[in-house]
């Protein structure tokens, strides 16, 4: 099973920048999609980006678009999230997830069910 340990949460003023980190260990060796999501309270889970490991093939919503960033460092294992200028809301908890897909789906339409493994989240809040 999967361990993944988030890191980088924290609070920020609009227009702020925050880096997250998600530390992988025992993956499986058929691992080959690892993504972001976010819950605000009262809202459903959310896919803020995901990664094909193999490829670095990335797929990003249309609400972070061009804002955030997500990396995978294969040496590391290690996910990563650049958040940069950052609004009121994107404040949410912050997960990250792994898992093994069609890379197709990783790129589309994959939701938080479809992966196998997920880390127990990290608070970014936004605000001034």
């Amino acid at each position: 099973q999967a361990q993944l340990v988030e890191s980088g949460g924290g609070s920020v003023q609009p227009g702020g920048s925050l880096r997250l980190s998600c530390a992988v260990s025992e993956t499986s060796a058929s691992t080959n999609c690892m993504g972001w999501f976010r819950q605000a309270p009262g809202k459903e889970r959310e896919a803020v980006a995901r990664v094909i490991t193999t490829t670095a093939t990335t797929f990003h919503a249309n609400s972070v678009k061009g804002r955030f960033t997500i990396s995978h460092d294969k040496a590391k294992n290690t996910l990563y999230l650049q958040m940069n200028s950052l609004k009121p809301e994107d404040t949410a908890m912050y997960y990250c997830a792994a898992g093994t897909m069609y890379y197709y789906k990783c790129l589309s339409d994959a939701y938080f069910g479809d992966f196998g493994a997920w880390g127990q989240g990290t608070q970014v809040t936004v605000s001034s």
